[in-house]
């Protein structure tokens, strides 16, 4: 055990999962489905051919990937051999993939066919060893994976490009010994931060750090049942898809519902016909399913847990979830939690019967969390506003390659405990529970005055021809910056001009002069990351 958790890698904590459960489900991918026996089996076989390709302890391997099982299983494959997994976004450009394969300094690199000529240069300006491409119809039995194949465009094959089937074969004719005796503090993984306030950052996460994260948020979540369903739409590249949909569902004995490509629509469609019990998501996801037409006849009476992440979730759109969720036969709500890549992702979640209005909950068991003044170790009384700290198991090892940020981030304070600085404003109520208020990075600094613009959206989305808003700090010549604030307006709102006018005057009523928006703009749509944050930067 280390610190009270297994000390052993993340594949050993799945596998045990597997004795437990052999015969249940551990994924499904179009319809395919490979139980927790075969799981293993499929790891092993991997990680046998990565051996044999020559990928030893230590040695990184980024993998691009979007949620097929490929993605799950080298993942997996990786961890059992020691090796560190570089997790990116299929969709990032040339350009990002070259900061990403250099940076990580990767031995080899997975990714789908369709990408390949996309990601070539990078490949070849890093002279990255081998490379491993793959199709969406690999992972399927023979004549599913036939028809697929034929719509897939392969690139002629190359010296040190193999493709998927070639790969695993390798496996066949390696004799030697292939599974490292991993340890919890072992660096396991390498995520990398949106970028949506600051340059990109390579994350350093053990064992430890994925194991806790999986054991606490099952223990939090306090509806985990070994052989229901999780819907693992979040990215298996991200903290959130990675870390809850697929570590925590398989230590917990789920089997995880892999979509590769998600839209709104096909949600609708994966939730009436394949009936999940868990799902989770970002704001902006659960928004637009309530948009969808045709959805009144939806049952989602299996749901046994709905957690929303990855960005603040408004009070009204909680309410409005909630009673989309009841309308439906749903007998839970939303819940929402609070994380960072640097901690996996959750680290606070809401209390199945404990919702605060504007809270992101309680912390995890052993996860300690403190508001301090910002720049300083100097803790702040319940209700003030500072910025979140956070001492517990699930913090990061350290930036990669990048010491000076690596000490900026993870702190000693006077208690002799390493605290990990969030960035993040939030404040604590005598009870513990936690409130977000916000990136210390977007806090906007008018006439002196300290305006967080969480604070100013939570009344904006309020009013009832707001559906969305974003508020940011722009230039002023006077108060240095002013609050401008961007609105999506709802279906009942009137026309633009008599809108603003009155959400102006409701403005006046409900915020300080100094929080209150100089400037209004109304937008269709918000930009957004890559895993559907609304983009404030672009704005």
């Amino acid at each position: 055990m280390t610190r009270g958790y297994p000390d052993v890698s993340m594949a050993a904590l799945v596998f045990l999962a597997g004795e437990k459960y052999p015969d249940n489900t551990a994924y499904e991918y179009l319809r395919h489905r490979r139980s927790f026996r075969e799981l293993e089996a499929e790891v092993r076989q991997c990680a046998k051919s990565f051996r044999a390709l020559g990928i030893a302890p230590g040695d990184r391997v980024t993998l691009s990937l979007p949620n097929v099982p490929q993605a799950l299983v080298m993942f997996y494959a990786l961890n059992l051999l020691g090796a560190v997994a570089c997790m990116t976004h299929p969709l990032s450009s040339g350009e990002e993939m070259e900061f990403y394969l250099a940076s990580a300094k990767s031995r080899a690199f997975v990714t789908l066919y369709q990408f390949y000529d996309k990601f070539r240069p990078a490949l070849e300006s890093c002279g990255t060893e081998h490379i491993i491409l793959t199709g969406a119809g690999d992972a399927l039995p023979p004549p599913l994976r036939a028809a697929l194949s034929l719509r897939e465009k392969k690139p002629p094959r190359a010296k040190n490009v193999l493709r998927y089937g070639d790969f695993l074969r390798l496996a066949r004719n390696f004799a030697g010994g292939y599974e490292h005796p991993a340890r919890g503090d072992d660096v396991a993984a390498v995520l990398y931060s949106g970028g949506t306030s600051g340059r990109t950052k390579g994350i350093l996460l053990t064992n430890l750090n994925f194991n806790a994260c999986a054991l606490l948020t099952g223990e939090a979540g306090d509806c985990v049942v070994p052989g229901t369903k999780m819907l693992a739409v979040m990215p298996i590249f991200h903290g959130f898809g990675l870390g809850v949909c697929i570590h925590t569902a398989l230590v917990g004995g789920l089997s995880c519902l892999l979509v590769p490509r998600f839209t709104v629509k096909s949600y609708a469609k994966l939730l009436k016909n394949r009936r999940p019990n868990y799902i989770a998501g970002v704001p902006t996801l659960y928004e637009a399913l309530l948009r969808l037409p045709d959805t009144g006849k939806l049952d989602l009476s299996p749901l046994l847990g709905v957690f929303s992440g990855g960005d603040s979730l408004p009070p009204e759109l909680k309410n409005r979830v909630d009673r989309f969720l009841s309308e439906r036969g749903a007998t839970v709500r939303v819940r929402e939690g609070y994380g960072l890549t640097e901690c996996v992702t959750a680290c606070c979640l809401t209390p199945p019967d404990g919702h605060r209005e504007g809270s992101i909950g309680l912390p995890f068991r052993d996860t300690l969390f403190k508001i301090v003044t910002p720049e300083t170790h100097e803790e702040l009384p319940p209700g003030q506003t500072g910025e979140i700290c956070i001492c517990g198991p699930t913090v990061m090892a350290a930036y990669d390659g990048d010491a000076a940020e690596t000490r900026s981030a993870l702190q000693t304070h006077s208690d002799g405990r390493v605290w990990l600085h969030t960035g993040d404003l939030g404040e604590l109520d005598a009870d513990g529970y936690v409130y977000f208020r916000g990136r210390l990075k977007r806090m906007i600094v008018s006439s002196g005055y300290s305006v967080y613009p969480f604070q100013v959206e939570s009344v904006l989305n309020k009013h009832e021809y707001v559906k969305q808003s974003c508020v940011v700090g722009v230039p002023d010549d006077y108060r240095m910056e002013r609050v401008k604030a961007f609105l999506i307006l709802g279906e009942n709102a009137p026309p633009e001009g008599e809108a603003i006018e009155e959400i102006r005057a409701y403005c006046k009523l409900a915020l300080a002069p100094y929080n209150r928006p100089r400037e209004f703009e109304v937008r269709e749509s918000f930009p957004v990351t890559l895993v559907g944050k609304i983009a404030y930067t672009k704005l």
